[in-house]
């Protein structure tokens, strides 16, 4: 039995199975984790193509390094801090959406609930969800056209300070005031923030995607653009058409009626509350059709 251990131990000698802790373990799970949201990241962006000329490049250099092509490895060498640089200026926009997505993220909030309060006083109330459909459905009966921001859990100072300070309760009455056509403030959009008008005139972010209907005019850029930089909803009335559009999480919500708006602003509305439809709302069979941008 001796010989036959000593035998055993010699020959399994190579073979090396390391201790794994449970630290060991959590490491994996985490890096895991990371690796496959950043692929996630990558395949719903426009890096998804950069990665697969990355791909094409290693494959590129490890041929070259087989074949001992010097010149070609030192030249990879002396680019790749360059290419690092490229990246980030190139996806500048998908890396800052990246990283206000993580900070959004729940799991973040549970930990760190520092912004708790601001999440209570960001909720649209009853009365302002009843004014902004109203207000909406004035302005498409008009066919005037409209860009209202409703500020969520990232601030939008840098919008706000490229308007006009306003600082009023939500009413139908101001908002068709505001965008009534040849007015001063009509130009631009509305941000909303704590149940409250803070500014108008603003200017936002257009969106840099190709794949939405090129029927859409510049309003409908700007809201989109927002809600891809931004957790904010935004409503938008067309000029042309009259058409009542929501652009929330980059994706936009077409074709909506009172009610289909209604369901819209209830995703963010107070978790206490219920918005009515008014005294004289009606349920109209028309819930609008979903315009995916992703």
């Amino acid at each position: 039995m001796d010989r036959l251990w000593t035998w055993l131990k010699a020959y399994l000698d190579w073979f090396y199975i390391p201790r794994i802790t449970w630290s060991d373990v959590l490491d994996i799970i985490l890096i895991a984790y990371v690796l496959y949201h950043i692929l996630l990241w990558f395949k719903s962006t426009r890096a998804w193509t950069l990665l697969k000329g990355i791909l094409v490049v290693l494959i590129f250099v490890v041929l070259a390094a087989l074949l001992h092509l010097n010149t070609v490895l030192w030249i990879a060498r002396k680019l790749v801090n360059v290419i690092v640089l490229a990246f980030i200026i190139l996806f500048q926009p998908e890396l800052r959406h990246a990283l206000d997505e993580l900070g959004r993220k729940k799991i973040l909030r549970n930990f760190i609930n520092l912004d708790s309060n601001r999440n209570l006083g960001a909720r649209l109330s009853e009365k302002s969800v009843y004014e902004l459909v109203k207000t909406a459905t004035q302005l498409s009966m008009a066919k005037t056209g409209a860009l209202i921001v409703i500020e969520q859990m990232t601030p939008l100072g840098e919008v706000e300070n490229t308007g006009i300070q306003v600082d009023a309760t939500i009413s139908q009455q101001l908002l068709v005031n505001i965008f009534e056509k040849n007015t001063p403030l009509h130009d631009g959009a509305v941000l909303i923030r704590h149940n409250r008008v803070v500014a108008a005139t603003c200017y936002l972010p257009l969106t840099e995607r190709n794949d939405i209907n090129k029927d859409l005019g510049t309003r409908h850029r700007a809201g989109l653009g927002i809600s891809e930089v931004s957790d904010s909803m935004t409503v938008i009335i067309s000029e042309e058409t009259g058409g009542v559009t929501v652009a929330y999480k980059g994706t936009l919500y077409r074709d909506l009626d009172e009610d289909g708006l209604r369901k819209q602003l209830q995703r963010i509305a107070g978790p206490e509350e219920e918005p009515s439809r008014g005294p004289r709302g009606k349920k109209s069979r028309k819930g609008g059709r979903k315009h995916e941008n992703s």
